[in-house]
């Protein structure tokens, strides 16, 4: 049988009573976004802006040029894609004259201008993808069988892999943040949004980045109960081993 310390007790302890509230936000968040995005994709705007006009717009109003922007099936699947530097718009974005259409679109395109100039946030996020892909397909497989043939250095590895999705999910918040901001800032330059619609664009893409932020808890979370597992069970083969 895999041997089982007071170390994971605790730590398996501390991770569901912290669970409860992190599930709680992830389930809010999700809430908001569907809410606020079925909510204000109702509203159209006074300007009748598409999606796609007020991406472009964003691009026109930071001088980029060569990103193109195509439709993309589904809801919600909306994203700027660097491989091809192309700006995916979902139906109920791409040609829709609302102000969650609005919102969303401009999000995109603040991607894409990131990426144009070279936003230090989004380049080291690219940076630590092949890390994150490696961790995600490796960690659990070490973590896992380190527990069951207790190798501190096995689930020391798997740690290690898994540290990478959670850095991952930080580095992410800033890069969102800021893509809202800029849509934001051009949503009022531009003109693209008027008065109050506004205020329905910034619901809208204020409830998606909570949906990063509950995302970076529950890495954390993870991560913070496999290091008290790893470090408990350290404790207890220093002070004598297998009980």
């Amino acid at each position: 049988m895999p041997y089982y310390s007071y170390g994971d007790f605790l730590a398996n302890n501390i991770y569901c009573v912290l669970l409860i509230p992190v599930l709680l936000l992830s389930l809010w968040a999700q809430l908001q976004v569907s809410g606020n995005f079925r909510r204000y994709s109702g509203v159209y705007n006074r300007r009748h802006i598409t999606g796609a006009q007020a991406a472009e717009a964003v691009l026109r109003a930071h001088g980029v040029y060569d990103v193109g922007i195509r439709r993309v099936r589904g809801s919600l699947t909306d994203h700027y894609d660097p491989r091809d530097n192309q700006i995916y718009l979902s139906d109920d974005v791409y040609s829709a004259a609302t102000v969650a259409a609005v919102g969303v679109a401009c999000h995109e395109a603040g991607h894409a201008v990131q990426y144009a100039e070279g936003y230090g946030p989004i380049r080291l996020r690219q940076a630590i993808i092949p890390a994150t892909q490696l961790g995600s397909k490796l960690s659990f497989l070490l973590l896992l069988v380190g527990m069951l043939l207790y190798s501190q250095t096995l689930f020391l590895a798997g740690i290690v892999l898994f540290s990478f999705t959670t850095l991952f999910q930080l580095v992410t918040l800033p890069v969102e943040f800021n893509a809202s901001a800029r849509a934001l800032e051009t949503i009022r330059s531009e003109y693209l949004l008027e008065g109050d619609e506004v205020t329905g664009a910034k619901r809208v893409l204020r409830a998606a980045a909570l949906t990063y932020v509950a995302a970076l808890l529950m890495s954390a979370l993870q991560l913070l109960r496999f290091v008290l597992i790893f470090l408990g069970r350290g404790g207890g083969r220093r002070g004598g081993g297998r009980e």
